[in-house]
Parts: C-alpha cells; sequence; structure tokens
C-alpha cells in the first residue's frame, strides 16, 4: 500500500477509532471486534449507517480489515500490519488538536 493510500484511510477519525479498537480492545491471539464496539458513537445512527456503508467497506477494500457483514465481525485484514505503524504515530498524541482547530 502505497503513503497516500495509507494517509487517506487514516484521514477519517471514526476509521481511527475502529482501527484502534482492534488493537485496544483485542485479545493477542484473537484480534476480533464487533463494529457494536466503536459504531454507537453515543447512539448516533446516522454514524451507524455511514460506518456499515463508507468506513468498513473502504477498510476491506484495502485489505486492513476483514469484515464479515452477516456476524458484525471485524478482524485484522493482510494489510493491518502494514498500516499499524502510522496508525500509532497518528494517534499517538491523538488529543492534542492546535489551537483554534476544530477537531476532525
Amino acid at each position: 500500500m502505497i503513503l497516500d493510500d495509507k494517509l487517506s484511510v487514516l484521514s477519517n477519525s471514526h476509521r481511527r477509532r475502529l482501527l484502534r479498537t482492534l488493537i485496544d480492545d483485542s485479545a493477542p491471539n484473537t484480534p476480533t471486534v464487533s463494529p457494536n464496539a466503536v459504531e454507537t458513537d453515543g447512539g448516533d445512527r446516522e454514524y451507524a449507517i455511514v460506518l456499515h456503508h463508507v468506513h468498513l467497506p473502504q477498510l476491506e477494500d484495502h485489505g486492513i480489515i476483514t469484515w464479515n457483514q452477516a456476524t458484525g465481525e471485524v478482524t485484522k485484514g493482510p494489510q493491518f500490519d502494514e498500516i499499524e505503524p502510522l496508525l500509532a504515530a497518528v494517534t499517538k498524541n491523538h488529543s492534542t488538536q492546535p489551537a483554534g482547530e476544530p477537531p476532525d
């Protein structure tokens, strides 16, 4: 995966949150998470729809996740290891926001 594709995938905070959930909430031997763990976003139905129709398919198209639509199960895909270091760098100081800048 080229750098521009990696940056494009990580440009959205919802996708970053989903990927971080795969890292943070998964047992080391079973890297699986349900989108329900991140999709509710305070019960936001619109966000849940966007997650299922935009974010999950995009991550799956890039091979970053494997998504079983029937069960809702999301696992690390074959390209996950390739994007994980950049994800870690991008999210390391995720709470740091430049003054006057709205969060993404």
